[in-house]
């Protein structure tokens, strides 16, 4: 298993060496998105080179990736970040990014795109479907996890009035269900 700690920027440079391609795990230990990532990404981490940055500890690594927000998988290709990963995913999602076969959540795009964020849970596949849509599209988004953020589930029932997932909040307005239409003409998305 290459999956290895970071303390310092620095030495990330000399571990990464001349890898074309590597993946950056950002955390916060004790958060429950960022547990629920590390648990399901260091399952099929196996022999990829996935470098962990706690960023309670570790303060000069995310700013030269633009990281902003935890947790977060950061797909590096030739020294610069390539996709992004937001939130905890299902250990098959990460699978397949570290194989290079799932497309993640573009880092280009529009400047000016909402802000968008996507309340599922894990075993939900409507849940999958949306974020596996939004990530062809090429939508950042923020995924929470509702089962394992209860108050996330709280505050998502204050909005919307609603238990059920996925939920999807689109610059403060709330879309239940996939409603391919609806979040397609919410985010510019030309229908198919």
């Amino acid at each position: 298993m290459q999956w290895t700690k970071v303390s310092a920027f620095s030495q990330l440079q000399s571990l990464v060496g001349e890898k074309d391609k590597y993946f950056l795990f950002f955390h916060k230990p004790g958060s429950p998105a960022s547990e629920c990532a590390a648990a399901h990404l260091q399952a099929v981490a196996g022999d990829y080179p996935v470098f962990e940055v706690d960023v309670t500890q570790v303060r000069d690594v995310h700013p030269h990736f633009g990281i902003t927000s935890v947790p977060v998988l950061a797909v590096v290709n030739k020294g610069r970040v390539q996709n992004l990963v937001k939130g905890c995913q299902s250990t098959p999602f990460y699978e397949k990014i570290l194989k290079g076969e799932g497309a993640a959540v573009a880092t280009t795009g529009e400047k000016n795109q909402k802000r968008v964020t996507v309340y599922s849970t894990p075993s939900c596949p409507y849940c999958n479907k949306l974020k596996q849509y939004l990530n062809k599209h090429g939508v950042r988004y923020t995924d929470i996890n509702v089962a394992a953020n209860p108050q996330a589930a709280e505050e998502m029932v204050r909005k919307s009035g609603q238990r059920g997932v996925p939920q999807t909040d689109i610059n403060g307005r709330i879309i239940i269900g996939f409603d391919v239409p609806k979040i397609s003409r919410m985010l510019g998305i030309p229908t198919e």
